[in-house]
């Protein structure tokens, strides 16, 4: 029983000699969505924080932005950034934080992306969008770091960030990173063609958003806190930006009891 006790005692303190992974918050944000986020995100993990900040802010309006950005994409241009105060040799983990511009990570965290290497290093990617993005940000990241371990990330849409609280505590609880106890969902159903119901469930929560002309075909459903959560597999009407072809998406849509329902993500 002595050896044991002795055993148990040099595993207890073998365990809690283990260095705790280093994080930091690393964040760029144009006018403070992303900035929302990386602070609730800082704030449940008590972690490093640090902005990316572009020595010629993006700061002229939304379609100002866009020009801006389209034609430093055209000439092949990546704005400058100041140097950052952290050396990321320090940190073992990196959440990644951006705004998605064009299906992916805004300008100056490419120009970021280009001047280190986070090899060996887990970078988590979190970001805020008109109606997605999270995924082909992220493939872009791994295609830019391929020696980097990019874990799942988090995105929300800008007129959804009431919903960062809630939604950033389960997400990190979820994946790790935070302790606690969350409710584990179910997977989404099989697939099935809408029902009457289940389309006027789509048009309500996408009516109004301007970049979205879909008609739901089919859909899969699990049940959520407060609710049920959707995603439709629907067409939506020719756009210039995908070869004026119509085509098809994937959007998730959250409807929960007393709430009109919202779109929460658009996969293209």
């Amino acid at each position: 029983m002595k050896k044991f006790l002795i055993m148990a005692a040099t595993i207890m303190m073998a365990a809690c000699s283990q260095p705790k992974p280093k994080v930091l918050i690393l964040y760029y944000s144009q006018n403070s969505n992303t900035k929302t986020v990386a602070e609730e995100i800082q704030g449940r993990l008590g972690a490093d924080i640090e902005e990316i900040v572009a020595l010629n802010p993006y700061d002229g309006n939304f379609q100002e932005t866009i020009d801006r950005c389209l034609k430093e994409k055209q000439e092949g241009v990546l704005p400058e950034i100041k140097p950052l105060a952290v050396d990321l040799k320090d940190y073992d983990v990196i959440f990644l934080g951006y705004p998605v511009w064009f299906g992916t990570y805004a300008p100056p965290v490419a120009t970021l992306l280009t001047s280190i290497n986070l090899a060996g290093k887990k970078v988590v990617p979190f970001c805020t969008f008109g109606s997605g993005g999270l995924d082909s940000s992220a493939r872009d990241l791994a295609a830019v770091q391929p020696d980097a371990e990019i874990l799942p990330g988090y995105g929300v849409r800008a007129a959804r960030l009431a919903a960062v609280p809630a939604e950033v505590d389960r997400w990190l609880k979820e994946n790790g990173f935070l302790a606690g106890k969350y409710v584990k969902y179910d997977d989404f159903s099989a697939v099935r063609p809408v029902n009457p119901e289940e389309a006027a469930i789509f048009d309500a929560a996408v009516a109004g958003y301007p970049m979205l002309h879909a008609t739901a075909q089919n859909v899969s459903s699990r049940s959520v806190e407060g609710g049920t959560e959707y995603l439709f597999e629907a067409e939506d009407a020719p756009n210039p930006a995908f070869g004026g072809e119509p085509h098809m998406i994937k959007v998730y849509v959250l409807a929960l009891e007393g709430k009109a329902p919202e779109f929460t993500q658009v996969l293209r």
